[in-house]
């Protein structure tokens, strides 16, 4: 029985996921797959009918940034879902090793795999701050507890994924993972790292850094007040904005973060003490962490 899907999206990258539909449709361990097209104008959608069609594509006529992905998820009827971007290779085996984990640990609601970035095949700067995660664990789970994960390296739980709402279409894109990792802890779900799960990230060279840094200053500000208690939300936003450069795009950033207060403040749920314990005892690791300088 077929117990993973892999749900990808891209938009006007046609040559990069024909390259990334090729590897994962030849994979010893392949899965179906779900392919969001957010919008593209560069032929992308007819490119994939024409050379995957056993890829089930949905075409989006306007850019859903990651709730493409919830789009995504009304065609999965496999208990895991695996997500893949345009520009990420799951390695041989890894679909096949993240579903067993999950098998494994019926409480835990998504496996983040390790991310090697091509073509040095260096570890994306996240992973240290995953594999040494203070977060305290039960016994037995099969990894580092985190509470934020890469989407396009984790495989996750569809029962808890829908459990939690998925990606919340407020943050678009950009960090996005967080947001959706801290509600599954709330649900009493956990999160891990598996460094056996290998996935390799050749970041695509038509990517907006700028724009990128943009949106995830202004969702993990977003996050942050959504849900922690007022101190703990004034502390953790000083820190993330001292990490950033001081130009137009930071500043940007915050302006866009305090343009939704009124909705933010709206939809503020705080979580409870256990969760924004383990959320305290990041802050020091997120502090030095080379993965949240935001400096692209």
């Amino acid at each position: 029985m077929q117990r993973t899907t892999v749900v990808m999206m891209t938009r006007d990258r046609r040559a990069e996921v024909l390259r990334t539909l090729a590897h994962m449709t030849a994979l010893p361990d392949a899965a179906p797959i779900v392919l969001v097209d957010n919008g593209s104008a560069d032929g992308t959608s007819e490119a994939v009918r024409e050379r995957f069609p056993q890829v089930r594509l949905i075409r989006s006529e306007r850019n859903l940034g990651a709730v493409a992905r919830n789009l995504a998820m009304t065609e999965v009827r496999t208990p895991y879902v695996a997500f893949c971007d345009d520009d990420t290779r799951w390695q041989p085996g890894a679909l096949t090793r993240a579903a067993d984990l999950l098998d494994a640990h019926p409480s835990v609601a998504a496996v983040m795999g390790r991310c090697v970035i091509a073509p040095e095949l260096v570890d994306d700067p996240l992973l240290d701050e995953v594999r040494n995660s203070p977060v305290p664990a039960p016994p037995g789970l099969p990894g580092p507890a985190v509470l934020g994960v890469l989407a396009a390296t984790s495989t996750f739980r569809v029962r808890a994924f829908h459990d939690a709402g998925g990606f919340s279409p407020r943050l678009w894109l950009g960090g996005e993972e967080e947001l959706l990792v801290i509600d599954l802890a709330v649900l009493g779900w956990w999160c891990c790292y598996a460094e056996e799960v290998v996935v390799h990230h050749e970041p695509s060279r038509t990517r907006q850094p700028s724009g990128r840094r943009r949106l995830g200053i202004r969702n993990t500000l977003w996050t942050i007040w959504l849900r922690r208690p007022v101190r703990s939300a004034l502390r953790r936003s000083r820190a993330v904005l001292a990490s950033a450069p001081k130009d137009r795009h930071t500043l940007a950033a915050v302006a866009a973060a305090l343009g939704g207060l009124p909705w933010v403040l709206r939809e503020r749920e705080v979580v409870p003490d256990r969760v924004e314990h383990a959320l305290r005892l990041l802050e020091e690791p997120q502090r030095h962490s080379r993965a949240r300088r935001y400096v692209g």
